[in-house]
């Protein structure tokens, strides 16, 4: 029983902040796999939705959406990102290439893809695309990354089925193939 003195409590109402702008939404137009796409988003949009459910590009994969995993990683103006840590509004006038954007079709596979494939650098591929893209982007710079290069890039990356050794030599031999090592 409630004491007289003290007010009944009354049922918690969640308040809507105040949009800092005078509208959550924006235009964006970007090329996703060397195509143009313009589309309405919502400012807080991630860019990992907007691909996987706005375009339908599902092999970016969603994995830990903090940025820990890498398995959602794309290339940002040919520079690897993770998507679960960027809007698709940054995205607008960009150049995003995807896992799909690689070998579509019936297009050959990458030496990447070639190389991820004749090592058995994958389990359950999961992880696959956001390597695989970390990787490419890789192979497309203009000098051999150096080992320790190859490392960094390749610890941003969770593989929970692996040990990594086949990943590791997917992404040597590629890169041998590239720079004729």
């Amino acid at each position: 029983m409630i004491p007289s003195s003290v007010p009944a409590p009354t049922p918690l109402t969640a308040r809507t902040p105040p949009l800092s702008e005078p509208s959550g939404w924006h235009r964006i137009a970007l090329t996703v796999n060397g195509e143009g796409v313009t589309a309405e988003v919502e400012s807080r949009l991630l860019l990992s939705d907007f691909l996987r459910d706005r375009i339908g590009l599902t092999g970016t994969h969603v994995g830990c959406e903090h940025g820990v995993c890498g398995a959602c990683t794309v290339l940002l103006d040919d520079e690897p990102v993770r998507t679960c840590l960027t809007l698709a509004v940054q995205c607008d006038g960009a150049a995003v290439r995807t896992v799909e954007g690689l070998a579509p079709g019936e297009a050959p596979l990458t030496p990447v893809q070639r190389a991820f494939h004749t090592c058995h650098g994958m389990q359950c591929g999961f992880c696959t695309p956001g390597f695989v893209m970390t990787a490419t982007a890789l192979t497309e710079r203009s000098v051999r990354p150096d080992t320790d290069e190859v490392a960094d890039a390749l610890s941003g990356h969770l593989c929970r089925c692996t040990g990594y050794r086949n990943i590791r030599r997917a992404v040597c031999q590629a890169l041998d193939e590239r720079f004729g090592e």
